[in-house]
């Protein structure tokens, strides 16, 4: 294995060794809060809408937006100055730190503040610079970079930080409990606030008709930094800027409840600066009349440009509410230091890093995501964060150069240069590799098993040796399909008509549950018809593989079109086939194609519900007679909406049905087989498990409706997973 994928999984192992625990209690508390929250709102989708339009129109008006805030802040007394980049803007605050003959600042907490490094910036020229943010003072005396955006210090536990205040500040008696070291961390900052000569904030929004400023905080620090001084510095990225303030409204309700699962943060601060309120020394007013100074810093570090980029503008919509983290299973697992880069972290983090860094630093953790969709259902503004992630994967795919691309356009059937990496091209090409291996079974399968082949693989395309290969069938789907002469419902007597998309797992690894679907749509009276196997590009979209994803979704429409004109319904067994024609194919296919495949497809349980609600006789199904069973939905189920109708339907059939609530199975495709992932990839596993591992489900059968998610489970379990369609079979 190459020495970048065993530093890679060394990085891995430390953290979730070290710090996987505390990032895991937390930010599924917070994923949980977000749900409960967002539950108590009636118009949560209305919310989201509107939040949306308000920033798609802001980044639309943004160079107009920034003027009319200059204007309106300039009206107020204030300053504004738009640094170009992170040089720049640190220049003009040490310059106004050197007016005011300042030797200390105060700061709360400000991600755009981290993106610049102020902190050193302003150390460099003597100022000293205290975070007066908890998290942020944390990590401040620790020397460590956040690990979330929201709450900075998430990976720390209680001991930890006892032990490193201890250490730091030996105070007597030592500090033990939350409550000692939070009130430690109050006088402490507290005496740095009153001594300061400048105090630092960021800024959540800004309202370009007033120059109103809004801060959205957990703690008071953000209201004392910004009172104490005469000299306050906001820092923002021009992004934050909206029209109006009456724009904040849908975002108050929407920023605390998607991070933290608060319905209301504890500290919601608008403001018109500079104020006129008299600053303090802690307790004491001081002298009403003093002249305040504001200083407001947008900053550009690269966001004009992704304005104009078609993939990365939609990052600009970002709230930094950090849903996209909490709800995020490799996140979960490994926090910030291991799914994040020189500032940013979670889903959202390749677009940012990417934009305002580059595409190294974005490429360094950009595997990390799945494509799973379950933060683009947690984004409160709906960024499609999942699609950033794979264009900005494919371009870094395509900056890798490569003497060889003249081999790989005439060896391989994908459209991508010779320059990438092996195990992506092995698995974005993995239909092909299917075919292959059940040409050739069971032969291919004791060659791709033995211990000399998966060395090998390990060493030179860095599949883990410790994972499963599929197995491939000689006797696919296809040819027993074709063998029993088609469907044996007459189409002159069906009530309906479907097509089942003929997936790669279902023709050529498991065609059992390929027949299943065919015999239960069957007994429901539906005439089935099989197309051609074509895959559905999402293979190669996993691996930053666009152009090959591309050319396969339009092979699949121009398949599944002539069925389509006649009236056909598409049935998919494999929920990320189906989040394809649902989601990717927009991005695939012309808007009428994408639009056509969208209204006509389905996912088989989806399709089974609708049949019975339309009429079809669910006594035609064998009953579940009580029959205990423990059942996980796919990840990409769940964010489409349609996990509940396999439930629906099994309990309507009698089964005792115990759902898990975890939010992937952490194989995620070829996620997994990757040497430097592996360890990820079973500890996220594991909690799904577990859940299976308990007193109540110990004994049950065991149903996956996503192919990932039976494959990871019967590598962890004693007990081999079944889609549940196959529970439905009349055989």
């Amino acid at each position: 294995m190459s020495s970048a994928r065993e530093q890679k999984a060394a990085a891995i192992r430390r953290l979730l060794d070290e710090e996987g625990d505390s990032v895991f209690e937390n930010v599924t508390g917070f994923n949980q809060g977000r749900y409960d929250s967002t539950g108590e709102l009636d118009d949560y989708q209305a919310l989201r809408e509107e939040a949306r339009q308000i920033k798609e129109d802001a980044i639309d008006r943004l160079p107009e937006l920034i003027d009319e805030l200059t204007e309106s802040v300039e009206a107020n007394g204030g300053t504004v100055y738009v640094a170009e980049d992170a040089a720049d803007a640190n220049r003009y605050i040490r310059e106004v730190a050197e007016e005011s003959d300042a030797d200390s600042l105060v700061k709360s907490k400000s991600m755009t503040s981290e993106e610049l490094e102020v902190n050193d910036a302003l150390e460099s020229a003597g100022v000293d610079v205290w975070e007066t943010d908890l998290g942020e003072f944390v990590l401040q005396v620790a020397d460590e970079a956040p690990s979330h955006i929201v709450a900075p210090a998430i990976h720390k536990s209680r001991e930890g930080i006892a032990d490193l205040f201890n250490e730091q500040f030996a105070p007597d008696p030592p500090l033990e409990t939350a409550e000692e070291l939070t009130m430690f961390a109050r006088e402490y900052l507290g005496e740095r606030i009153k001594e300061a000569d400048i105090g630092m904030t960021g800024a959540n929004f800004l309202a370009a008709d007033s120059g109103t400023m809004a801060l959205v905080t957990s703690e008071g620090n953000a209201r004392k930094t910004m009172q104490a001084t005469d000299t306050h510095i906001a820092v923002a990225g021009v992004e934050k800027v909206i029209p109006t303030v009456e724009d904040l409204a849908p975002f108050i309700e929407l920023i605390g409840r998607s991070g933290t699962g608060q319905d209301i943060t504890s500290y919601i601060s608008l403001l018109t600066p500079p104020t006129d309120n008299p600053t303090f020394d802690g307790d004491t007013l001081l002298d009403g009349d003093a002249d305040r100074d504001f200083h407001l810093v947008l900053v550009d570090n690269g966001r004009m440009e992704m304005r104009e980029d078609e993939v990365l503008r939609e990052t600009l919509y970002c709230i930094r509410c950090s849903a996209c983290s909490n709800v995020c299973a490799n996140f979960q697992h490994v926090g910030g230091h291991g799914f994040g880069g020189e500032t940013y972290s979670g889903g959202i983090a390749t677009g940012w890093e990417a934009g305002v860094h580059g595409y190294d630093t974005a490429g360094e953790f950009n595997d990390l995501c799945t494509g799973c969709s379950r933060c683009t259902e947690a984004c409160p503004v709906k960024i499609d964060i999942p699609w950033i992630n794979t264009a900005v994967r494919d371009r870094i795919n395509r900056g890798k150069e490569s003497d060889l691309d003249w081999v790989y356009e005439g060896l391989t059937p994908d459209a991508e240069p010779g320059g990438l990496d092996l195990v992506k091209r092995m698995f974005g090409n993995f239909g092909t590799l299917a075919k292959l291996g059940s040409a050739f079974a069971p032969l291919s399968n004791w060659i791709a098993g033995a211990d000399v082949s998966r060395t090998l693989l390990e060493e030179y395309v860095g599949v883990d040796s410790r994972r499963p290969m599929p197995e491939f069938t000689r006797h696919t789907f296809e040819k027993w399909f074709d063998g029993r002469g088609g469907s044996h419902v007459d189409p002159e007597n069906a009530d309906r008509e479907a097509v089942l998309y003929l997936d790669v797992y279902t023709n050529y690894i498991d065609p059992d549950r390929g027949k299943a679907a065919v015999r239960v749509l069957e007994a429901l009276d539906v005439h089935v018809r099989v197309p051609k196997p074509i895959e559905s590009g999402r293979a190669p979209l996993s691996q930053g593989m666009v152009a090959t994803a591309q050319q396969q979704a339009t092979a699949v429409f121009n398949e599944l079109k002539s069925y389509m004109e006649e009236g056909v319904d598409v049935v998919a067994i494999e929920p990320s086939d189906l989040a394809m024609f649902r989601d990717d194919y927009r991005r695939l296919l012309p808007e009428d194609d994408y639009r056509r495949l969208d209204d006509a497809s389905y996912e088989v349980f989806e399709y089974v519900s609708g049949l019975v609600q339309n009429g079809a006789d669910l006594d035609a199904l064998p009953d579940g007679d009580g029959e205990e069973i423990a059942y996980h939905s796919h990840c990409q189920q769940r964010s489409y909406g349609f996990d509940g109708y396999t439930e629906d339907i099994l309990e309507a059939l009698g089964y005792d049905i115990v759902t898990s609530d975890v939010e992937c199975c952490g194989l995620a495709g070829s996620f997994g087989y990757k040497r430097e992932y592996y360890e990820l990839s079973v500890d996220v596993g594991e909690t799904l498990a577990d859940q299976f591992s308990t007193e109540e489900t110990a004994d049950r059968d065991v149903l996956a409706s996503g192919t990932s998610c039976g494959d990871q489970l019967d590598h962890l379990l004693d007990r081999k997973p079944t889609h549940p369609i196959e529970r439905l079979d009349p055989r």
